[in-house]
């Protein structure tokens, strides 16, 4: 349904930790304008665990607003309570979202039944097109491709962002049931690798920065056109170490900021990138043209 590069956008903010309304409607159009295929709002990038549900909203909303349908918006929508997920991926719905985004409930571990039956109650309640998040670094549970197979069956469950990080992962989990709902990388540093493996795109944390670069990287995979992809991948290679050097969204934050887009702001418990860390990612920034 849908593919390419798909920012994983980050909420602008200002720094003592307000949203940052300029900053958003500036970063829309910069995607707009470099060829983004498809928007997260507030997805775990977006730092969606520190905003309140009026700001989740209110984000999801603005940015819908500021596409002008000029671009696809999906809104992030996972949460540990089955019924604030069901709660986010209706607002999503009516705020004019075109997909909802939903990583795996963190810290309480469900069991494989249990995240099944997690996403399947909000498929059924929420008629929007659905993509799972897998991404057990980061929540403690690992969705496992034959709960994927259950769940592909499901009419609007439509993909899985895959970021286990494993290659033999995704390629099972598109063995099972790549004819039912589409794969996206999830991982920068292989988002080349498992496009070549039958991957739609990327969910791309490096998009941010360097959005143009990432949508011709992820045409010319799907397009076949390998040493293109290859090319431009080699460019973005640097990017997608440094921008983990320390804890997404923040290197990714203020490499924004040194690219002038947004202010240095975020919200406690993260804090600003260390300064042994800035000339690794500006110099990064430089080899992919975003400074």
């Amino acid at each position: 349904m849908f593919q390419g590069s798909m920012v994983a956008m980050a909420t602008p903010m200002h720094t003592d930790g307000a949203l940052d309304e300029a900053g958003l409607e500036r970063l829309v159009e910069f995607h707009v304008d470099r060829g983004t295929d498809a928007i997260v709002a507030v997805g775990t990038t977006g730092e969606s665990a520190t905003l309140d549900h009026d700001e989740h909203y209110h984000v999801m909303r603005r940015t819908v607003e500021i596409a002008r349908g000029r671009i696809t918006v999906m809104g992030g929508c996972g949460a540990n309570s089955t019924w604030e997920a069901e709660a986010l991926a209706r607002r999503a719905l009516e705020v004019g979202c075109a997909a909802a985004l939903l990583v795996t409930p963190y810290y309480n571990k469900p069991t494989q039944e249990g995240l099944y039956q997690h996403f399947r109650h909000i498929a059924d309640r929420v008629p929007i097109p659905q993509i799972l998040y897998n991404v057990p670094g980061r929540t403690g549970v690992d969705l496992l491709p034959e709960t994927v197979d259950r769940l592909a069956d499901v009419a609007n469950i439509v993909a899985i962002k895959e970021a286990s990080g494993s290659l033999e992962r995704a390629e099972e989990v598109i063995e099972r049931c790549g004819d039912r709902i589409d794969l996206y990388c999830g991982e920068d540093a292989r988002n080349l690798a498992l496009m070549n493996a039958g991957a739609r795109g990327c969910v791309s944390v490096t998009a941010n920065v360097a959005p143009a670069l990432m949508h011709q990287m992820c045409a010319a995979a799907l397009a076949g056109d390998q040493p293109r992809a290859e090319a431009l991948d080699a460019r973005l290679a640097a990017l997608h170490n440094a921008l983990f050097l320390e804890t997404n969204p923040i290197p990714v934050k203020w490499a924004l900021h040194e690219m002038g887009l947004i202010e240095d702001g975020m919200r406690l418990p993260l804090t600003p990138l260390s300064a042994p860390y800035h000339e690794t990612v500006r110099q990064a920034l430089k080899l992919a043209d975003a400074l």
